[in-house]
């Protein structure tokens, strides 16, 4: 969809099927569709629209800051764009899965997007170890932040305010870590509007399945300048496939701090003589569940190319 300036701008704030729901500038919000057969809108995309009767019609979308998206081998799924960080919300209880977490932060390094990390559930004895399966990704240069969202909820709030203060911040979070129980804390209105939007967008029992925009403040207006959390779907795999496993590895901050010094331009760093980054590994300064996790993204992708 070419840009179209001369038409109205509003913010995409939720999704379903064909439908999404609009907001304007001056706050107004309604149900509009994209002209053509598929959507191609996300929550956080920036719309040119006009009046059709009582819906609105999407004629454009302006150009995107960023897109994070997973793709596995059937299909692909975008969350949101234009975001300013992506937080991951992790636990010791269950434990959070670092194959998961490791896929999510290379979406986000090959989208251009900031990410940070937030163990919650610290008043755990099982925080012990999280916060140690967290250290490489800490020196890696990741902030990580600590909380316990639901046993000291006004400690949480100060750790988060100057988190998402003035930021469109896209939160992730598996099944059991905290996810939902944040965007409460930060958003009480959350499940009303959640429950406004899905009524709208007649989507039904399918209310987890989109992503869905809050406003946090009515610090400033219009569309842009407000603090917003972004509440994405649950899943239960990141897939990669619209990456090349060429690419992984550069992705991957342990390991693209020592691409310089492998023997071969095209090293694959798994078998090659002479490997930066093999030799990084073997001296412990890349974790070994890292290379690991590394070398089976590796596989995968690549078993996806042979079958595309």
């Amino acid at each position: 969809m070419a840009a179209r300036p001369e038409l109205d701008l509003a913010l995409v704030v939720g999704s379903h099927g064909r439908h999404v729901m609009i907001e304007t500038p001056e706050g107004r919000r309604l149900l509009a569709h994209p002209r053509g057969k598929k959507s191609q809108c996300v929550v956080g995309d920036r719309v040119r629209w006009q009046i059709a009767g009582d819906e609105g019609v999407i004629e454009a979308i302006e150009p995107r800051r960023n897109l994070l998206m997973r793709q596995d081998e059937w299909r692909h799924k975008s969350f949101a764009a234009n975001i300013d960080q992506l937080l991951v919300v992790l636990a010791g209880e269950p434990m959070f899965s670092e194959s998961q977490l490791t896929r999510a932060l290379i979406a986000t390094e090959d989208a251009g997007i900031p990410a940070t990390l937030l163990l919650n559930k610290v008043d755990v004895p099982q925080a012990a170890a999280a916060r140690e399966r967290l250290r490489p990704y800490a020196a890696m240069g990741y902030a990580l932040h600590e909380t316990a969202l639901k046993t000291r909820p006004d400690e949480a709030r100060a750790t988060l305010a100057p988190l998402l203060a003035g930021r469109a911040t896209l939160v992730l979070g598996a099944s059991g870590m905290g996810k939902s129980t944040l965007i409460n804390l930060v958003v009480p209105s959350a499940q009303a509007e959640t429950q406004e939007v899905s009524q709208a967008l007649n989507s039904g029992k399918h209310t987890t399945t989109t992503t869905r925009w809050y406003w946090l403040d009515d610090s400033a207006s219009g569309l842009d300048g407000r603090g917003a959390i972004l509440d994405s779907p649950g899943f239960q795999e990141f897939g990669l496939m619209h990456l090349t496993p060429q690419r992984l590895a550069e992705l991957m901050p342990d390991l693209r701090q020592h691409l310089g010094a492998c023997r071969f331009y095209n090293c694959t760093h798994r078998h090659e003589p002479g490997c930066g980054v093999r030799d990084a590994a073997e001296r412990g300064e890349i974790s070994a569940n890292r290379y690991r996790l590394y070398a089976g993204l590796w596989d995968e992708l690549e078993a996806g190319q042979r079958k595309g």
